[in-house]
């Protein structure tokens, strides 16, 4: 198992013990096909990868729906200047012997963002538009 396998295994154990359903992909190709069929809460891709790289996967992702969070895992955020700004990621996160517990949080207060939000034709919203009027 090479290392990036290797990363992509122990992320998903460490989420999937704190109650979330993971699903993965080899590869950015195949993780736009699978986000294509279904509806994920949140993604998170690695920078490097065969066939696209994560900064592709973010704006095939962002074109499909952009309301999605997605976290984005690099070694390379310092030498390349990656950043929630220039990435259309949500957050960056840097590979080093912090990255799991930084995944961990960022994990949880985006899906705990994402669940605050009122839909569109929720009462808060409807009253808004009422006190606009």
């Amino acid at each position: 198992m090479d290392d990036n396998k290797l990363g992509v295994s122990a992320r998903k154990s460490v989420l999937e013990e704190l109650g979330h359903k993971c699903v993965t992909a080899s590869n950015g190709v195949d993780a736009l096909e699978l986000f294509a069929g279904r509806t994920f809460d949140l993604v998170v891709t690695d920078y490097k990868m065969p066939r696209m790289d994560g900064l592709e996967l973010i704006k095939g992702i962002r074109r499909q729906t952009p309301e999605v969070p997605v976290i984005l895992i690099s070694g390379f955020v310092d030498s390349l200047g990656l950043s929630e700004e220039n990435t259309g990621a949500d957050v960056v996160i840097m590979k080093s012997a912090n990255e799991v517990s930084h995944l961990v949080r960022a994990v949880a207060r985006l899906l705990r963002k994402k669940a605050g939000k009122k839909p569109v034709g929720s009462e808060a919203a409807a009253r808004v538009k009422r006190k606009m009027v």
